[in-house]
């Protein structure tokens, strides 16, 4: 009797744990496009020499973090070195971050602590672009 009392004691145990872990598990992230389209010299029409930027916001890989980078392939496709303003509208908090130069091969990116809740990200590379703004739930 004993010996089935301490067999259902790990068993349980052991089966906590397993539930444990799966409740921790990460999310996988989620990938969240968007585009700033040129504007040359006050035209809204755009331009054929002034392409629109796609950027994509990456969630859900921790808790509260944003990365901005390019949504085209191999992460490329948004500004260099350009300034990011958020606001997390869930809890007010804000925030500027620049995307990194993209030099020797590595495509720009920025990391954004927003915490979680609705964020609202922009970028306004100024110059012949307009600016562009996305907003998305951050986990």
């Amino acid at each position: 009797m004993r010996f089935v009392r301490t067999f259902a004691v790990l068993l349980g145990v052991v089966g906590l744990g397993g539930l444990c872990a799966v409740g921790t598990a990460a999310a996988d992230p989620v990938t969240i496009p968007f585009q700033i389209n040129a504007a040359p010299f006050g035209n809204p029409g755009g331009s054929f020499d002034a392409f629109p930027a796609r950027c994509a916001a990456v969630v859900g890989d921790q808790p509260g973090v944003v990365v901005i980078t390019g949504a085209n392939p191999g992460g490329w496709g948004c500004f260099n070195s350009q300034p990011i303003n958020w606001i997390n509208l869930s809890t007010g908090a804000t925030g500027v971050a620049t995307l990194s130069d993209g030099l020797n091969g590595i495509p720009s990116a920025a990391t954004l602590y927003t915490g979680a809740g609705q964020v609202v990200v922009m970028l306004a590379p100024g110059g012949t672009y307009t600016p562009g703004f996305a907003t998305f739930p951050v986990p």
